[in-house]
């Protein structure tokens, strides 16, 4: 059997310092076992070896039988239901802390103790009344609510005997049920399309049964009516389809002067058709449309509205809200100017008169 060290020293040579038929002599003379042993010397992380090179069998055991998938899945589920859970829980075991923490006591002076049993000789003889007053007097609004601190204010008595319950909030007062808008649409759809010189003021708010045809049947009929001066169609679940037909009427429309449009479902892009349809008569002055859904308009929107709104010199209130500061200023700062010319324009006539 050949020494091991003769193989270190013929591993540190060089290809060209080896004897290439000596070498082959020197493996003719390894065993098996020293054969099997060089060959298993191999990374098998190695990926220019094949498959078959890195995962050679090494087991001397003789096959039991064929391979048998169904089988050998049988074998490991019998396996795993044969063999005991692991005890992974470990019981809770309640123990006492080594050192439990304890609060510092820090002994009091005998002034200390004599000015705390003064003033809780006070706070205890002192009535309900003079505790809310002394609260808001030392500006402890966090204890009390709105409707108990300008009680105390003015030294008045809350009904029910006393501020009992500091820490819960005021009643809640019970408002009017608002009664329901009982305009007939169909006899206002006659007057507007009959032009009565009578209506001026149109209040179809909160109607929500209005069909969409009605709806567009009152916007065509602004096309030829030269007498309605109001127009308030606020939450009458209108569409941008009503948007259309409205936009249509307000472009030939020459004495409608408000419009209210607010909490419907109308889009960006029809609020900007509405806008171009009131700049080419220029009579509308106000015009509200705010709460639509969707609330955010965009800015692409947002800047043709800006564009719009500085075109009109007649339009003083506009109802509507913005995303963007620079929308904001913009059109606030065109409406205070329309506004200023408007009264610089009353104050003129009123001279002339």
């Amino acid at each position: 059997m050949t020494d091991s060290s003769e193989f270190v020293k013929l591993s540190s040579k060089t290809e060209d310092d080896l004897d290439l038929d000596n070498l082959d002599d020197l493996l003719a003379q390894l065993t098996q076992e020293e054969l099997d042993e060089l060959n298993g010397d191999f990374d098998p992380d190695n990926s220019f070896l094949p498959p078959s090179e890195r995962m050679k069998n090494q087991t001397s055991k003789d096959p039991t039988g064929p391979f048998s998938r169904k089988k050998l899945l049988a074998f490991l589920e019998k396996k795993a239901k044969d063999e005991k859970d692991w005890e992974n829980v470990k019981t809770y075991e309640k123990k006492e802390p080594v050192n439990p923490w304890k609060p510092k006591v820090v002994p009091k002076t005998a002034e200390e103790e004599e000015l705390d049993t003064e003033w809780d000789d006070i706070l205890k003889q002192a009535t309900e009344d003079e505790l809310v007053d002394l609260a808001a007097v030392l500006g402890f609004h966090g204890m009390l609510n709105q409707t108990q601190f300008y009680a105390s204010e003015n030294n008045e008595k809350l009904e029910g005997g006393g501020f009992t319950g500091v820490a819960k909030c005021a009643d809640l007062k019970a408002m009017p049920v608002v009664a329901p808008n009982t305009t007939d649409v169909e006899e206002s759809l006659k007057r507007i399309k009959d032009n009565d010189s009578s209506l001026k003021h149109l209040n179809l708010n909160n109607i929500k049964n209005i069909s969409h045809e009605r709806l567009e049947d009152i916007c065509e009929g602004l096309k030829t009516n030269t007498n309605l001066e109001i127009l308030e169609m606020a939450s009458v679940a209108m569409t941008d389809r009503v948007a259309k037909k409205l936009a249509e009427g307000l472009s030939e429309n020459k004495t409608l002067k408000t419009l209210n449009i607010e909490s419907n479902f109308i889009t960006g892009d029809l609020l900007v058709e509405i806008l171009k349809a009131v700049n080419k008569n220029m009579v509308l002055t106000e015009l509200r449309a705010t709460n639509q859904k969707p609330e955010a308009l965009g800015n692409k929107v947002e800047m043709k509205i800006i564009k719009l709104v500085e075109e009109n010199d007649v339009l003083k209130t506009l109802g509507l809200a913005f995303e963007f500061p620079e929308t904001r200023v913009r059109v606030t700062t065109k409406l205070q100017d329309n506004n200023d010319q408007a009264r610089k324009q009353r104050v003129s006539d009123k001279g002339d008169s």
